[in-house]
């Protein structure tokens, strides 16, 4: 079984007549609390690749199945409360609210769906990441580290089983990268989350179950890693 899939799936461009091929009939499947990095230079389709597979945008063409379910042709009504419940997001510029506290932002996707305890998970979370003095502060008052944190701890705040991180060390010191990843890795470890997570990095590469390579939109290799 596969938590996530994608068929052959395509975004094209248009800037007037050209037509530029972004991802280019990329297909694969994931499992699940597989770790899965997405590797390629700039420019060779990595962060729209996983906005296709994640249903923050529509492919071209090709189909994408999220939890057996295929989610190409669904409208934003049907996406919003499966990517809430099912899928966590953390971006490397964190996009945390900035009118709202680190623990409001935290319990965010949680209140989203009615949840009771929401208050209480995201409290628990905070702990978790060492941020529970931080919870009545707000992402102004936070260093990039401790913003990231607190992006990990909304993506997990609904027990996700599919966490997309894009560049999530990109905007950090190697001190503070480091300690991210190495939390990300702890969390998925603990709650056997699948991680599906774009990088350029070498090193985090090589901490992966499998990672594909990215060139001009099209997979161009493929490697395991022993678990």
């Amino acid at each position: 079984m596969y938590v996530l899939e994608a068929i052959e799936v395509t975004k094209v461009y248009s800037i007037g007549e050209r037509r530029i091929p972004v991802v280019d009939r990329v297909s694969l499947s994931v499992r699940p609390a597989e770790f899965l990095v997405v590797e390629g230079t700039s420019g060779s389709g990595k962060t729209t690749l996983l906005s296709l597979l994640s249903g923050l945008d529509k492919p071209s063409s090709g189909r994408v199945r999220v939890l057996q379910r295929d989610i190409t042709d669904l409208g934003e009504d049907e996406l919003a409360p499966l990517r809430n419940e099912a899928i966590g997001f953390v971006f490397q510029s964190f996009h945390l609210i900035p009118s709202l506290t680190t623990l409001e932002n935290v319990m965010f996707p949680a209140e989203l769906k009615r949840d009771q305890t929401a208050q209480t998970k995201a409290q628990a979370l905070l702990r978790r990441v060492g941020l529970s003095e931080r919870g009545s502060n707000f992402p102004h008052q936070l260093s990039g580290g401790e913003k990231q944190r607190v992006a990990i701890c909304r993506a997990l705040v609904n027990g996700p089983t599919i966490v997309f991180a894009d560049e999530p060390t990109g905007n950090l010191d190697s001190s503070n990268g480091q300690a991210i990843l190495d939390l990300l890795l702890e969390l998925h470890r603990e709650h056997g989350t699948t991680l599906v997570l774009v990088t350029h990095n070498a090193k985090i590469a090589a901490l992966a179950d499998r990672v594909i390579t990215l060139q001009d939109g099209k997979i161009t290799g493929e490697r395991r890693h022993a678990s």
